[in-house]
């Protein structure tokens, strides 16, 4: 089956030609600064200029300027889907329902909806499927995702809903793949970190805990998220700076960035402690600290851990993120192999547990996702 993924934000639009049956990309690019009065199409190593003043213009130059051929179908990526458990074939009715979801991710679903509005547009006839973000954290036990708050607030959808879940979904069964496993026999704590960054529990295939919660914000040190904090503290800085004001300090001048006073980004971060900066060496001691406590505590939860994944952008480049963090946890039994580890993997340590470098493909898992709705295998 040839599906077109399609993963749409506020301002890009990411898209890949896969062929589900053979698990692999045909082709593979993304239009930057959608809605901006010059667009970019990158394709094939290309950069070429396209005008795309929203998504419907967006898509048609990816019409425009690739070879599509046949598209039997269209994944897209849906970030929040509130308590749906799994991926859906779109229709009116599910379109309603990702809008109403609209106040729980501003940021994402409106844009996600854009784009399944583009396709169902350009591609009438053809079978489209939104993959959900949230739903692989569906199988959370109540006592992972009730908040420790009156009942009735928790009934009208103030609860963990987590994210990245169909990175977290992939990397969980490659892993399996790579240990000579069956998945829904190990216990895994699989490490999404990127600018966003989220950890998760994995027991026998299934999500039981993860770190972000109600929104992206809470959990691990972030690019420019803070993860964790007193929810006193935020209260004290709403009443002090407005709520917008907050909300913007929240997501977009706290985490490593706020921590050094310098970047969000680990290479200037690692430049920088390296000739001395304080504020560097203290954003990276306090991410990496950060998961260390979230896989200490996810191993208890499980009983026991057998692997432990990385993945995203950080967790496949910085080896030096890796080294700290697998040293950070040779109570529970990691022994680091350094020139594995500098290697890039997949395996970084020796013996057992074992600690991974799984790449994520979320254009995969959706490809994959969509043929098993539409198909039923």
């Amino acid at each position: 089956m040839r599906v077109l993924v399609l993963n749409a934000g506020s301002s890009s639009l990411k898209f890949a030609l896969t062929d589900a049956e053979e698990e692999r990309h045909l082709l593979r690019g993304r239009v930057e600064r959608v809605g901006e009065a010059e667009s970019l199409l990158v394709l094939g190593g290309e950069k070429i200029p396209v005008s795309a003043p929203d998504h419907r213009a967006a898509l048609e130059a990816v019409l425009e300027h690739a070879e599509l051929g046949r598209i039997e179908a269209v994944g897209h990526r849906v970030v929040h889907g509130g308590t749906i458990r799994e991926s859906r074939v779109i229709d009116e009715a599910l379109i309603e329902r990702i809008r109403a979801l609209i106040p729980l991710a501003p940021l994402h679903n409106p844009a996600n909806l854009a784009g399944i509005e583009a396709a169902k547009k350009l591609f009438p006839e053809t079978p489209q499927v939104a993959v959900f973000d949230t739903a692989f954290h569906q199988t959370l036990p109540p006592e992972a995702y009730h908040y420790a708050i009156p009942a009735a607030l928790a009934e009208a959808g103030y609860r963990r809903y987590g994210f990245h879940g169909i990175s977290h979904a992939h990397v969980s069964r490659k892993a399996a793949a790579l240990l000579g496993a069956r998945v829904e026999k190990l216990r895994l704590v699989t490490l999404h970190l990127g600018n966003g960054a989220s950890a998760t529990a994995v027991l026998g295939g299934k999500s039981v805990a993860t770190s972000m919660g109600f929104t992206p914000l809470e959990g691990l040190v972030m690019g420019t998220r803070p993860g964790d904090l007193d929810p006193g503290l935020v209260l004290a800085l709403a009443r002090e700076k407005g709520v917008a004001e907050v909300e913007r300090i929240l997501n977009r001048e706290s985490g490593l960035k706020g921590l050094s006073g310098l970047s969000h980004d680990l290479r200037d971060l690692h430049r920088a402690a390296a000739e001395g900066h304080e504020g560097a060496r203290l954003a990276l001691r306090a991410y990496v600290r950060r998961i260390v406590f979230y896989v200490g505590g996810y191993a208890a939860l499980l009983g026991g851990i057998d692997a432990l994944v990385f993945t995203a952008g950080v967790g496949e480049n910085d080896p030096w993120v890796r080294a700290e963090v697998v040293q950070g946890l040779g109570a529970l039994g990691f022994v680091l192999d350094e020139a594995k580890n500098e290697a890039g993997g997949p395996v970084i340590t020796r013996g057992t547990p074992a600690a991974l470098v799984v790449p994520t493909d979320e254009e995969l898992e959706i490809a994959l996702e969509t043929r098993r709705v539409l198909t039923g295998r």
